[in-house]
């Protein structure tokens, strides 16, 4: 979900289409935040969090930093409450960049503010200017990405963030990394429910390599497999 400048709600066009790619028929769920989280939720097989600004450092205790853009209370409380009820509700769980960063945080986690201000870290683009790099990842074995890619390497990834996970948050498993060794996705464990977060943007070139699909396949199965479970 983000907040356009007219007032209105909207969703990046590469979310929808790689979805609707993978046979979802994806719904924008636009604040305030529900009364009843579990209920919005009812209708749904599957949740993904999208990118966007940056989650308020208040989040997790911390001070703004000076280069921190895009604060949007609404959104936070939005999204940390549906994200709650679908871990709840055992609903499978996308994130990517920004929704990572949520996941991160609702977990009790904190963040990276600023990665320039951090030495050893690449520069993994810049959102305010809309400038993204391609990097590779290192994709840990046997994880529920993994397994999807059925690969441990995956190149081609489109980044555009200044953020990043700092302190993990609770029951959070790191499953790829950057050669800076930068936390480049998160999963919850076997038997808990199935959430994927990655850093970077698969929607971005999803149509153009199957690999970066493959991460929504993945997640859009996994829903339906979820639905006819609870027919």
């Amino acid at each position: 979900m983000l907040r356009w400048r007219t007032g209105g709600f909207g969703v990046p066009e590469g979310y929808v289409v790689a979805l609707r790619r993978a046979g979802a028929s994806p719904v924008l769920v636009p604040g305030p935040s529900p009364a009843d989280p579990d209920d919005a939720l009812a209708p749904f097989a599957g949740l993904l969090l999208a990118g966007g600004g940056d989650v308020d450092p208040g989040c997790y205790g911390a001070e703004a930093h000076p280069k921190t853009y895009g604060i949007d209370p609404d959104r936070d409380d939005v999204e940390m409450a549906l994200l709650s009820a679908a871990l709840r509700l055992g609903l499978p769980t996308l994130a990517i960049c920004r929704g990572m960063h949520v996941v991160n945080v609702a977990c009790g986690g904190t963040l990276v503010q600023h990665l320039p201000d951090v030495e050893g870290r690449d520069v993994h683009g810049d959102p305010t200017a809309r400038r993204s790099v391609l990097h590779g990842v290192d994709v840990a074995a046997g994880s529920r990405l993994g397994t999807a890619l059925e690969r441990s390497r995956l190149d081609g990834c489109v980044s555009h963030h200044h953020q990043a996970v700092e302190r993990m948050g609770a029951g959070l498993v790191p499953v790829a990394w950057s050669g800076d060794g930068l936390v480049e996705a998160l999963e919850l464990p076997p038997g808990e429910p199935w959430l994927v977060a990655v850093q970077w943007h698969p929607e971005a070139n999803a149509g153009e390599d199957p690999a970066q699909q493959t991460i929504f396949d993945a997640f859009v199965r996994r829903a339906g497999e979820r639905a006819d479970a609870n027919r």
